[in-house]
């Protein structure tokens, strides 16, 4: 079986180079058009073929985007792939403009469902299709949501981006503890939350930043009413150009909860950060399945907002513990409720590890989408008879 993929970046992203590669290993024939980047080294290592160019639409350069649909319809006629499987929305619009005359099947696995949450842009992603698109949703939200919006289940799958289990540790021998770093005895509450901070988006509507850092930084103050020693520290920097919102957020910070809130910036030893927060929180506004992966798979406390995957990862009452969205005392609630009963925090956390680890596997995550390339390709088959 031979698969074309397309991704709009060769910077991050590393959730598709690890589903690929998985891919390789059960014998499907990979291409790979993206741009030129750091990544490009990765696939290739794989045995991959990467044809550099970038697959995205792009509104606002009308011109450059009909070069690249007409790069792509020849990149895939001399390929001829059996499918073609796109991991962003800018890519699958560009897909389906380039190729809406061929019959090769394609599919959309979708990373994220922010524009399916807006009904102008997720009407105008669906009208942009044809019988010869699919969509493979990356939690269970976004699968439904298609559905309710009209696509025929058969057309829909669902697949996780799985990630390999990380190796969480604690700080070397003879390094310091955060509690000790920031002054805090061991019995105080130190609650961490690990995002880059994206810059809230008028057109879709965010006064507050897509990961609820705010909406943290607004529960911690109330947390501090009946836990006064309470800190949490903010892992993750500036994403692209939001080095202004980056520095908002920490004004806005110290002007609420002074310096019980703790910036530190884009780090490199997450995994050894993890293991020392009392409690994780991700108060996403939008997301898939987010950092909670992380966090469960470090066996920490885990508290998430009641948003698009999340809910797949964490169930309340069982696997840690989920609040509504932009609700700051609903959060603080959680927080405290996750803190003031020890044996319950830590009960969650072991089932949500347990939870992640059979949800996650990057091995069983590949089969679920290879199922789904099998399908796709016997639909085909079939509406061809």
């Amino acid at each position: 079986m031979k698969v074309l993929h397309l991704l709009k970046t060769a910077v991050g992203a590393k959730w598709a180079l690890n589903q690929i590669k998985e891919l390789v290993k059960n014998g499907v024939e990979v291409h790979v058009a993206m741009p030129q980047g750091p990544m490009n080294e990765g696939y290739e290592k794989l045995g991959v073929s990467v044809h550099i160019m970038q697959p995205e639409l792009s509104f606002r350069h009308p011109v450059q985007t009909l070069s690249r649909a007409r790069a792509l319809h020849q990149l895939v006629d001399e390929l001829v792939p059996d499918l073609i499987h796109s991991h962003f929305v800018s890519a699958s619009l560009l897909m389906r403009l380039a190729l809406r005359k061929t019959t090769i099947p394609r599919i959309f696995q979708v990373p994220g469902p922010l524009h399916l949450e807006h009904k102008v842009f997720r009407n105008l992603e669906i009208a942009s299709s044809n019988k010869q698109d699919n969509w493979l949703a990356s939690c269970k939200w976004t699968q439904q949501r298609y559905i309710q919006s009209g696509i025929e289940p058969q057309r829909t799958g669902l697949a996780y981006y799985g990630v390999p289990p990380a190796v969480f540790t604690q700080p070397p021998p003879g390094e310091l503890r955060l509690k000790q770093q920031l002054g805090m005895h061991e019995e105080d509450l130190l609650i961490g939350m690990v995002a880059y901070f994206y810059a809230p988006k008028r057109l879709l509507g965010q006064t507050r930043g897509l990961k609820g850092h705010e909406d943290l930084i607004d529960a911690l103050a109330l947390v501090r009413k009946e836990y006064p020693q309470a800190r949490c520290v903010f892992v993750g920097g500036p994403w692209e150009n939001a080095q202004g919102y980056y520095q908002q957020v920490q004004d806005y910070a110290a002007g609420k909860v002074g310096d019980a809130a703790v910036f530190l910036g884009t780090r490199s030893d997450v995994p050894q950060l993890y293991p020392q927060f009392d409690l994780a929180v991700h108060p996403s506004h939008s997301e898939n399945v987010g950092g909670a992966v992380e966090s469960l798979f470090a066996g920490v406390p885990t508290v998430t907002s009641n948003v698009g995957g999340f809910p797949d990862l964490i169930i309340e009452g069982q696997t840690g513990y989920l609040c509504p969205p932009k609700d700051p005392p609903a959060l603080a609630a959680k927080i405290i409720q996750a803190w003031q009963h020890t044996d319950e925090r830590q009960r969650r956390a072991e089932a949500g590890l347990k939870q992640v680890t059979e949800l996650m596997n990057i091995e069983h995550n590949a089969v679920q989408v290879l199922d789904f390339y099998r399908h796709v390709l016997q639909q085909q088959s079939r509406d061809k008879a």
